[in-house]
């Protein structure tokens, strides 16, 4: 038997194992395609986000492709480590210059188990007929994160999953030219090869299009007094505004939940992007500790402490918390945030006004310095604020003897405080 004929066999005994395990991959695809759907959806991110497990007919093609063009397979282990996208998923995006933004989103949310690829990659010497450089793409390599698994769904953690990011147009084109080229019935002619070309090129002048209508929609947003539409127009903003305040470069998770800042902003009627100004003169630079969205939300919470209730019906709705269905709960997290708001006030009467007409938010760095407190009591005071940001920004879900706990421990604080004076 020669090697070819070896490989074949491989190859049909793949095929045949592969049915019995179509539904792993297919849910493995659903789970990263939801986590990052709502991921690019929250930081203002325009996408259509699909998934798959590999199809029987596109995976036996694929087989036969890369049995006869590779060398061929001598183990089914072979075929595992040669085929990445039996779990694949597609980021369209509505703008190929938020690319690279979108790229370290993934790489925040997923564990990579293989280098990123780009799109067109030529190996050296390689020459080519075409014109245009063909399909423009970046796919990651990924697996789910352990910790963000239920016990139950421990197994997913241990699949290899594609994304594969590129412009809406260019997804359409390599669909059409992936089931034209890669089929196993024989090439194409020069005359259908040179067509694809030139749909090639139609579509990389569709993504200058794309990038130019970005560009429009970033100036139309910042013409002063008109209210941002919606939390892609507020990304937009924020991302404009972080170049011109020096920040670091600002990614996914640097930006945070833009859809609940938006939802908040809306609420108390601040939508344009005078009104948003002030507030970003109080960002700090520590994007990666403290995100954009999450600083402003806190000086508009910090300016007016009965907005407290509102922003956690909002949060509540807008990013699917489920404090509300949890009565004890929430009516723990309603006392901790009564009590915080307390101290807060007190800390804020004590300290200095720095001359900002914005922003009351609490400058913990030279309060300390004042010697109000004991330095065991504030390094407590920074557990408790730390676990603030939590509760008030929906990272965690506490129980409730943490949170009567934490509130004690907020108490303790404002009585001692009380008790210096």
């Amino acid at each position: 038997m020669n090697e070819r004929s070896h490989g074949m066999e491989v190859v049909d005994e793949f095929l045949e194992r592969y049915p019995k395990e179509v539904d792993y991959y297919d849910q493995v695809a659903r789970m990263v395609a939801r986590k990052l759907e709502a991921a690019l959806a929250g930081a203002g991110h325009r996408a259509i986000v699909t998934s798959r497990a590999k199809s029987l007919p596109r995976l036996k093609d694929k087989l036969i492709y890369r049995n006869d063009e590779k060398g061929p397979y001598t183990s089914i282990a072979g075929v595992y480590a040669d085929i990445v996208d039996l779990a694949g998923v597609r980021v369209a995006l509505y703008f190929p210059g938020e690319r690279e933004q979108v790229g370290k989103l993934i790489t925040r949310l997923f564990d990579q188990y293989d280098s990123i690829r780009e799109f067109p990659e030529k190996s050296e010497g390689e020459t080519t007929k075409s014109r245009f450089s063909g399909y423009s793409a970046v796919h990651y390599r990924v697996r789910l994160k352990a910790g963000d698994l239920e016990a139950s769904e421990q197994r997913y953690s241990e699949a290899n999953v594609e994304i594969q990011v590129a412009s809406v147009l260019m997804h359409a084109w390599s669909e059409v030219e992936h089931d034209l080229v890669y089929k196993p019935e024989g090439e194409l002619s020069a005359q259908e090869y040179s067509l694809l070309d030139q749909l090639n090129g139609l579509v990389l002048a569709g993504e200058i299009s794309l990038e130019q209508l970005q560009r429009a929609g970033e100036a139309r947003v910042a013409e002063k007094g008109r209210p941002f539409l919606n939390h892609y127009d507020l990304a937009a903003h924020l991302l404009s505004a972080a170049s011109t305040l020096n920040l670091e470069d600002i990614d996914d998770s640097g930006l945070g939940r833009v859809d609940v800042l938006y939802a908040f902003l809306s609420y108390i009627n601040k939508r344009t992007p005078e009104d948003v100004e002030p507030y970003l003169q109080t960002i700090h630079g520590k994007l990666e500790q403290r995100p954009l969205a999450e600083q402003i939300i806190d000086a508009l919470l910090s300016e007016d402490e009965s907005r407290y209730e509102g922003y956690q019906r909002i949060r509540e709705g807008v990013a699917g918390t489920s404090a509300r269905s949890q009565d004890a709960i929430h009516k723990e997290v309603g006392a901790f945030l009564e009590e915080w708001v307390a101290l807060e006030g007190l800390l804020r009467r004590l300290a200095p006004d720095d001359g900002r007409a914005v922003s009351r938010v609490l400058n913990i760095n030279k309060m300390n310095g004042m010697d109000l407190l004991s330095p065991e009591t504030w390094s407590h005071f920074r557990e408790l604020r730390n676990f603030r940001n939590q509760i008030v920004h929906g990272m965690s879900s506490p129980s409730v003897d943490e949170l009567r706990s934490a509130t004690d421990g907020v108490a303790a604080i404002r009585k001692e405080l009380q008790n210096r004076l």
